[in-house]
Formats: C-alpha cells, sequence, structure tokens
C-alpha cells in the first residue's frame, strides 16, 4: 500500500481551508518528495477553485454545477506551485479537495480527471465541520486504491 506522510500542521490547514470555502469546495497542491512508495509532503499549497460556467462548458460538464460540487486550479496557480516546488527541489505529490456534505471518498468526476503517480486527498464537510479525510491514488486499472496518511512528527512542516 503506498503511503503518504503529512504533519498535524498539514491536515489542519487542510481542514481550515475546507471549512472557510463551505458550502464550496476547497483545493490545493501538496508539495513534497517521494521516495519509494513513500510521499512526503513538505508544504500544502491552497489554491482558489476556479471553476465557473465556463470551465463547465469547456469540460463537456453538466452547466448546473457550481463550485458546490467541482472544482479546478488555474493553469496560473498550478504553474506558481510547480515553480515553487522546482526551486525548493520538491516536487508536486497530487491534490486535495473537500467534499461538502458528502463522505471524502472519490467521486467518478474525480476518476475521470484523476492522473496517475498524484495522490489526491479528499475532506467530508458536513454542515461547514470538516471530518473524515482520506488520500487515494489510481492503479493501473484507473481506480482508485486507498493510500495511508500517516502523520507525526518525524513529518516535516
Amino acid at each position: 500500500m503506498a503511503v503518504i506522510k503529512l504533519h498535524p500542521e498539514h491536515l489542519q490547514t487542510i481542514r481550515a481551508h475546507a471549512e472557510s470555502t463551505y458550502p464550496e469546495e476547497c483545493c490545493g497542491l501538496l508539495l513534497g518528495a517521494i521516495s519509494g512508495d513513500e510521499k512526503t509532503v513538505v508544504e500544502v499549497w491552497p489554491a482558489p477553485n476556479a471553476w465557473t460556467a465556463e470551465t463547465a462548458e469547456e469540460l463537456s460538464a453538466e452547466a448546473s454545477l457550481t463550485k458546490e460540487r467541482r472544482y479546478v486550479i488555474e493553469p496560473r496557480a498550478m504553474l506558481e506551485a510547480q515553480r515553487e516546488a522546482r526551486n525548493r527541489q520538491l516536487v508536486i505529490l497530487g491534490f486535495y479537495h473537500s467534499h461538502p456534505d458528502s463522505r471524502a471518498i472519490p467521486s467518478e468526476c474525480d476518476r475521470e480527471y484523476a492522473w496517475a503517480i498524484y495522490s489526491y486527498i479528499i475532506v467530508g464537510v458536513r454542515q461547514g465541520i470538516a471530518g473524515e479525510i482520506g488520500s487515494w491514488c489510481l492503479d493501473d486499472a484507473r481506480s482508485f486504491e486507498a493510500e495511508e496518511i500517516l502523520t507525526g512528527k518525524l513529518c516535516p512542516k
């Protein structure tokens, strides 16, 4: 099983971001390092949810879908995170987002737009309070597999 290591403060940042954007989905990137099957998060990089009606049209998604059920990170934010990671000799490990009033499991849309090798941390937010959190990555058959989340003092801040 793949493992992703985070400092407890990283999880707190993700939860706080999810609560602050409720009832809309939050989103962001995970910067860090990879060693074998283990990913270590060094920084959580919050990003604005840039989903719009135009985004829905470009992706041939339902026009009625809003930031309450979808997210997208603008290319400019992705490039900025990539530059920051490169300058610090890190990589983008994956992404995080919230599921307002839903469980912390990937949706079909999450699977459809996911990229192999990346981790996808999802936090469920019920009535504005962040709850369960899970991490997922795609297998060779493009199905999500759970990824173990480890936290502790040995994880970098």
